[in-house]
């Protein structure tokens, strides 16, 4: 079959080495797992990071990709409540141990022996994969194909994120980078607490306009002051300068979310500036974001549906799956951008 792999770490501000195509075996199913015929597979900064070696595969080739919708083609179940010919989804959350003290409270996102999809396993870059019956998400009619990828991992972080956020209605929230997570939180955001004010902040002016065609109250640079402080922000980029500038913005017991994987290394010098009284007194918080539960991305799909909620999304065609990397890479985003593989 055909798929995209990573077979190396490489550096992608050389643009020399992305992924590459191959001819793999079709996979097979072994007892308690689907197999799936991919229809899309959505496009992650986390390849990025995979690729970078930020948080690198623990094997070569590796098929990423982890925003997945496809068909059940085999299902060799223990369950049986998914079947031959269901329309489904598969997630960051690939599978955990299911006994830990975190799987058993509902947080198998902090499972020791966590694996994630397309990085830990074969991911969605190619015609098929295998996953575990418990670990697939049944998609609704009113979504496409290429609408419902975005859900699975931008959407569904982004939901964590919200939550984290402990964000009541009436107050302000900040939103750092405005990628296809941002603006998926944003919608989120003005669907659940609609008297919400929402501040962005983003380098690009045209992600900026984005932002305020969706609903938010103020939009500007990252280090450019809001018109006021703010409750909580939730930052979405890869680098480090973000992180100071939303807690210097924070109210005195404001919390920061970081929804970032891996951060970058590129400007990490800036923490040198990181000043007690400005950034963290007054108990400001720091929450990071880590991976997403099964509970997330079924809350997060059944809620999109009832909005309804469709995401703004670019589909690029297979062969092109390089380039959406690097426009990611050389942040040439509006909304989310989704690979075809069928």
């Amino acid at each position: 079959m055909k798929a995209w792999v990573i077979d190396e770490i490489s550096d992608l501000r050389t643009g020399d080495k992305t992924l590459t195509r191959m001819d793999i075996p079709k996979p097979k199913p072994k007892l308690g797992e689907l197999l799936i015929k991919v229809n899309v597979c959505g496009v992650c900064h986390t390849e990025i990071d995979e690729i970078e070696g930020r948080t690198p595969p623990p094997f070569f080739p590796v098929v990423p990709g982890h925003q997945v919708v496809g068909v059940v083609e085999e299902a060799n179940a223990i369950e049986g409540d998914i079947r031959p010919g269901d329309r489904v989804g598969v997630a960051w959350i690939f599978s955990s141990c299911g006994v830990c003290e975190y799987c058993v409270s509902g947080r198998e996102n902090l499972c020791p022996e966590f694996m994630a999809t397309g990085r830990d396993a074969n991911g969605g870059y190619a015609e098929y994969m295998v996953v575990q019956e418990q670990f697939v998400y049944p998609i609704p009619d009113i979504f496409t194909d290429a609408e419902a990828a975005p859900l699975l991992c931008a959407g569904a972080v982004g939901y964590r994120s919200v939550a984290l956020s402990n964000i009541a209605d009436g107050q302000q929230i900040g939103l750092t980078g405005f990628g296809a997570s941002a603006h998926l939180v944003l919608k989120l955001i003005k669907y659940k607490y609609p008297h919400v004010e929402v501040y962005v902040f983003a380098r690009s002016p045209k992600e900026r306009e984005f932002a305020m065609e969706l609903g938010a109250k103020w939009a500007g640079n990252t280090d450019e002051r809001p018109p006021c402080l703010l409750d909580a922000v939730i930052d979405t980029t890869p680098v480090w300068k973000p992180v100071l500038c939303a807690l210097e913005f924070l109210k005195p017991g404001g919390r920061l979310v970081i929804n970032a994987i891996r951060k970058e290394n590129t400007d990490q010098e800036y923490l040198y500036n990181l000043d007690y009284s400005r950034h963290l007194w007054m108990e400001k918080e720091i929450k990071s974001v880590a991976n997403v539960t099964a509970r997330d991305v079924r809350e997060f799909i059944r809620i999109a549906a009832e909005m309804p909620f469709k995401p703004d999304v670019e589909v690029y065609p297979f062969d092109k799956a390089n380039e959406a990397i690097m426009d990611i890479k050389n942040r040439k985003i509006k909304g989310a951008k989704v690979l075809q593989v069928k």
